[in-house]
């Protein structure tokens, strides 16, 4: 089992909370279990975050190869699954639409396939306009967390010298 990271997790980290320059033991520690394979990404969310040319997209060229995964054939059920799942729902046909456009739908569909624990900072969210990744993992039994209890989980400290 593997973490696999949401987007967000790796935006909000850059731009907030654990910056690459003043925090690099975040960096390096995911880079590491990276090598691992303990903590990992698909390549929908590489798509997403590498879209620029700033300090996470230089971060991310240093990753190994196989860091994003690519689609599997044991994803196929996974994401006619969940597209059921949402499709048979109370959500409107934009947040449908909307879903399964986007890397959200292949991140849950690959830890679903994958055995994989989603690492995201979304919310369980009672609504009809967006589809959140925890109402998914909730509904499929896809386990999920943020990247604070990740943290906690895997007993890290960020400590300074």
């Amino acid at each position: 089992m593997s973490y696999l990271l949401d987007s967000n997790v790796l935006i909000t980290a850059k731009n907030l909370y654990y910056g690459i320059d003043f925090c690099p033991g975040f960096w390096d520690w995911i880079k590491s279990k990276a090598n691992d394979g303990l903590v990992k990404s698909i390549g929908k969310v590489k798509d997403e975050v590498t879209s620029g040319d700033d300090e996470l997209v230089k971060w991310i060229r240093q990753l190994p190869k196989d860091f994003f995964l690519q689609p599997q054939q044991s994803d196929v059920e996974a994401l006619q699954r969940i597209s059921s799942w949402v499709t048979s729902g109370t959500y409107e046909q934009a947040a449908i639409t909307q879903f399964l456009q986007v890397a959200d739908y292949y991140l849950c569909a690959q830890a679903l396939g994958g055995g994989h624990t989603v690492v995201t900072l979304e919310t369980p969210a009672e609504g009809r306009r967006k589809v959140k990744i925890p109402s998914v993992c909730i509904a499929l039994g896809i386990p999920y967390t943020s990247t604070f209890n990740m943290l906690r989980h895997k007993q890290i400290r960020l400590v300074t010298r």
